[in-house]
């Protein structure tokens, strides 16, 4: 009887030993899928963040590829057009001043022409021939009247381009700024997700808020910093000076 008891009690310690085992196994092997599942989770999240910066960036250098090619393209659109004012004006003062020496020409022709007839009216021819050198020198007044005024169509054609150029060069400085503050406020952002302890968390908060102000400021015209037109002067105000563009000009600054 001592030996069967004996035995039974062996028996069950062993059982017990080998549930214990079974379960220590369990929970080992459970903490092991936990470790590796959350190994998964790191690596995906990592793959995942990865993937979203690259998509990111491929999109930021689309956007910037984008608006370097509409620059050129409205710098060439307004070369054409400066170059076409230029030789609009340069066609029409060289038209006027020919047919003005063409009427000049048969005029004098046509006053000859009387005086040949007429001998006895020299005093009168005298006073044609003077009249066609007063002519000659007014039709040269006029030529070189058309030749200043596109001149002066040229410079104002250049000036436009400046401004467009200034405009460009501010819009430039202003997507900058834009950069560095979603740069700024990306890092504010990961150090208020990352912060341990309340102030830390509120003095980020303060500065995240800050800077979305700016941003906002920026927004909505940087905050008055706008390129002003060429001359140093407002686009508009009581004391403007009257507009000299003449009619139909696509570049005038009056409208």
């Amino acid at each position: 009887m001592s030996e069967q008891k004996e035995s039974s009690v062996l028996f069950s310690l062993k059982e017990l030993m080998n549930l214990e085992e079974d379960r220590i196994k369990t929970e080992e092997a459970q903490k092991a899928a936990a470790a590796a599942a959350a190994e998964k989770a790191r690596v995906e999240a990592e793959r995942a963040a990865r993937e979203a910066e690259e998509l990111r960036l491929r999109t930021e250098e689309e956007r910037r590829r984008n608006e370097e090619r509409r620059a050129r393209e409205e710098a060439a659109r307004l070369e054409a057009i400066r170059q076409a004012e230029i030789e609009k004006a340069r066609v029409e003062a060289e038209q006027k001043a020919r047919l003005e020496a063409m009427a000049a020409q048969q005029h004098h022709e046509r006053s000859l022409a009387a005086l040949q007839q007429d001998e006895s009216k020299k005093k009168l021819r005298k006073l044609l021939i003077g009249g066609a050198v007063a002519s000659v020198l007014v039709i040269g007044g006029i030529t070189i009247a058309a030749v200043k005024s596109a001149q002066e169509n040229e410079a104002r054609i250049a000036a436009e381009a400046a401004r467009a150029r200034e405009l460009e060069e501010a819009n430039k400085r202003l997507e900058a700024q834009m950069k560095e503050s979603e740069s700024k406020m990306s890092g504010l952002r990961d150090q208020l997700a990352s912060a341990k302890d309340e102030a830390t968390r509120l003095a980020l908060q303060k500065q995240l808020e800050a800077e979305q102000q700016k941003q906002e400021q920026l927004r909505r015209g940087g905050g008055g910093g706008g390129v002003r037109p060429s001359g140093g002067q407002p686009a508009s105000g009581g004391n403007s000076k009257p507009c000299n563009c003449a009619p139909g000009d696509p570049l005038c600054s009056c409208f």
